[in-house]
Parts: structure tokens; C-alpha cells; sequence
């Protein structure tokens, strides 16, 4: 499986672009929203998000270091820029100066790429498949971060944390990060492109200085690394003592993709903490207030925490701000945390739904596609990314 079976790549020996065939395919209609998609003059003296999209695509297949890639990741490259700015067509707005912002657009990009890639070209439900297009995903959600790295109180975390994607993809790295970058900046009108190379330029730097230029940070234990991104320890490369006690087991992923069978298969020896066995008990719908059934599966959380007991928390846990605090609880009771991402093709995926006791509507299918984000490898000592 490759992307350039749902896109036209350029390739040698001419490099060129097949436009037409780009714009007939699955992201058809996007592209025709950003080509009605402004963008502040100042910035962007070319126009609408499509006509930078263009000149950044064609910046790019001039640039020698994305010729020189590999063709998979050339190909991953390629389609991060085609993408880079679709989010602009949902969060572009006027400030009250009467400028032209798009605040927030490289999360709302990933969000709706990710749901295409996932539903209507079959991205998920295979390594294969996850790794292109969260390869994809963590470039247009990184794609602004090096051009800012002289805005960053310390350009060491700044590479740091934009490498570690690297940790559960590993064709991402930040090089790749600084090839899409220099053409995103290059491929526009404006007074600034040559300062904001240079900032490109500066951004491989200390990412090569820092041993994160084309894997992850080494850091020299999974609980140091945790700890380092926790805000724990000012500098990556301490080792630290592991004073965990045991091991919590956190899983997530959308209805359907087989956390039950998995927690009975490979985890049957741990007791379980399940908000859907705590709704049934408690007699509340998922459509109600969960304040209650949350509250009452922490304080079973507690308990076990309290008594040195590693278990499982299961739920959908689709979004960083939910999972977050968990493992922040957790950890502070001394627990290592595992994440577990369980993920299956989409149609699967509803064929299982089907199957359930409790079947889950589309509408809230729909609706938790739009918050998913998979875990990324900050957030726990270890991350896991399974296909069922």
C-alpha cells in the first residue's frame, strides 16, 4: 500500500504535476473550498489557500532534498503539502483589526484528513495503512512549528517534541518536518520568504545537534522520557530512576474496534474498570451527563491506586484533554501507564457495531471521528498502536 495509489505523485525524470487528475480525486470538493478560502494579503500576496497550495506543491518537487528522498517518503511529503492548509476552509475568520486568520488550522487539516483517509480511502485497520496516514497527519499538524523555532522559549523541546511522532511512525522524522516547511514558506508572495527559510534552516540545526533530526530523541528510558515531557526534568538526557510500582493499562479507541476482546484476550488476569458496565449498573445513558459515571470509575481508580494494583481503564478515551488527565492520576499515585490504541477498518468497524448490545448510532460515530486523535508517545511511559 502506498498513497501514490490514491494520488498522482511526480517523479522523475520531469517531476511534473498532473493537476487535473489531483483535483478528481477523494479531496475534490476541499480543494474546491480553498480555492474560496482567503488569506491576509501581508502573508500571502498570492491569493486563496488552493493558489498557495499550488506553489507550494511545485516549490517542492524543485527542492533537491525532496527529490532525494526515498520514494515512500516523497510520496508521504507530497501529499502533506497537497493538504497542509485544508483546515483554513473550516477556521478562517476576520478579526476584529480586519485581519484574515486561520487560528487552529493544522488541527482542524488533521482532522478532516485523518476522517478521509480513514473512511473514504480505507487508511486504517492495517500498520501499513495507520503509518501513511499518520505519517501524513503529524506533518500538517507540525507543518508551521519550525518556522517558529527562533519564537520558542527552548528550540531544544520544540525539536524534541516534534521528533517524538517519530517514536509510533517512524517514516516521520523532522527532516522530512523541514523539507515541507521550506516549501510551505517558499511557495507564497510575500517580503519575508528569505528570513523564513533561514528559520528552516535553523530548525535542522538544532535538530541535528540534538540527535533528532532523523529518529526520535534517544532518551535513555521510556519513564525519563515521560517524566522529561511531563515538565518533570529540565533536560532529556537524565537518566532517572523508575520508582513505579506497577502498571496501569489505559484503552482507547472508537466503538467497535475491539477493546473488550482485547482486555479478555491480553489482559484477562487485571480487573477492569469499564464505563459502559458502570452506565448499565448506574442506570444512565450514554446521551446523559457522564459526571457520575466518571466519578464513580475514579474512585474505583482510587482504590486500586491506593493498593498498588495494576488494572484497566476501559473506554473510548478518543482525545488527548480526556486522556490527559487520567494518566496525570495515575502517575501521581507512583502507576507506569500503557496506552493501548485499538483501531480496525471503518466498515469493520460498523459491521462489529451492529453485532453490540448497545449499537452506537452514526451520528455519534460522526461525531467522535471529529474529536479522535490518537495518542501520541508523550503522553504515557508506554504507547501501544494495535490493529484488530
Amino acid at each position: 500500500m502506498r498513497l501514490h495509489d490514491f494520488f498522482p505523485i511526480p517523479d522523475a525524470p520531469d517531476w511534473q504535476i498532473d493537476w487535473p487528475r489531483l483535483k478528481s480525486t477523494v479531496f475534490a470538493p476541499w480543494f474546491e473550498r480553498m480555492s474560496r478560502t482567503p488569506q491576509d494579503p501581508d502573508w500571502h500576496g498570492e491569493g486563496d489557500v488552493w493558489a498557495h497550495t499550488q506553489m507550494v506543491c511545485e516549490a517542492l518537487v524543485g527542492l533537491d532534498a525532496w527529490r532525494e528522498l526515498a520514494p515512500e517518503r516523497r510520496e508521504i511529503v507530497f501529499v502533506a503539502a497537497l493538504l497542509h492548509d485544508v483546515g483554513k476552509t473550516v477556521c478562517t475568520t476576520i478579526d476584529p483589526d480586519g485581519r484574515i486568520v486561520s487560528r487552529g488550522h493544522s488541527r482542524h487539516g488533521v482532522e478532516i484528513v485523518r476522517d478521509v483517509f480513514w473512511r473514504d480511502l480505507g487508511l486504517s485497520g492495517s500498520p501499513e495503512a495507520q503509518r501513511l496516514r499518520e505519517a501524513v497527519c503529524s506533518l500538517i499538524h507540525f507543518h508551521s512549528v519550525p518556522q517558529h523555532v527562533l519564537d520558542a522559549e527552548n528550540p531544544t523541546e520544540l525539536v524534541v517534541r516534534s521528533a517524538s511522532d517519530g517514536g509510533l511512525v517512524p517514516v516521520f522524522t523532522n527532516r522530512l518536518l523541514s523539507i515541507l516547511s521550506e516549501a510551505d514558506l517558499r511557495g507564497r508572495v510575500a517580503s519575508d520568504v528569505g528570513r523564513t527559510v533561514d528559520l528552516v534552516q535553523f530548525f535542522r540545526e538544532e535538530a541535528e545537534e540534538n540527535a533528532c533530526l532523523d529518529a526520535p530523541f534517544p532518551f535513555a528510558s521510556a519513564f525519563s522520557r515521560f517524566a522529561w515531557f511531563q515538565g518533570r526534568t529540565a533536560r532529556p538526557e537524565i537518566d532517572l530512576f523508575d520508582d513505579s510500582w506497577g502498571e496501569v493499562v489505559l484503552l482507547a479507541g472508537l466503538p467497535g474496534t475491539g477493546k473488550d476482546f482485547y482486555a479478555a484476550e491480553k489482559l484477562s488476569g487485571l480487573p477492569m474498570i469499564s464505563l459502559d458496565d458502570l452506565r448499565v449498573k448506574m442506570k444512565i445513558d450514554p446521551e446523559d451527563d457522564q459526571a457520575p459515571v466518571i466519578s464513580a470509575a475514579k474512585e474505583q481508580a482510587k482504590a486500586f491506586l491506593r493498593a498498588h494494583e495494576p488494572f484497566v481503564w476501559n473506554a473510548t478515551n478518543l482525545s488527548q484533554t480526556i486522556r490527559g488527565p487520567l494518566v496525570q492520576l495515575f502517575s501521581n499515585y507512583g502507576a507506569s501507564v500503557r496506552i493501548c490504541f485499538l483501531e480496525t477498518e471503518w466498515n469493520e468497524m460498523l459491521r462489529r457495531n451492529q453485532s453490540r448490545d448497545r449499537v452506537v448510532p452514526q451520528s455519534a460515530y460522526n461525531r467522535l471521528m471529529r474529536n479522535f486523535e490518537p495518542p501520541s508517545i508523550r503522553e504515557a511511559h508506554q504507547v501501544e498502536w494495535l490493529c484488530r
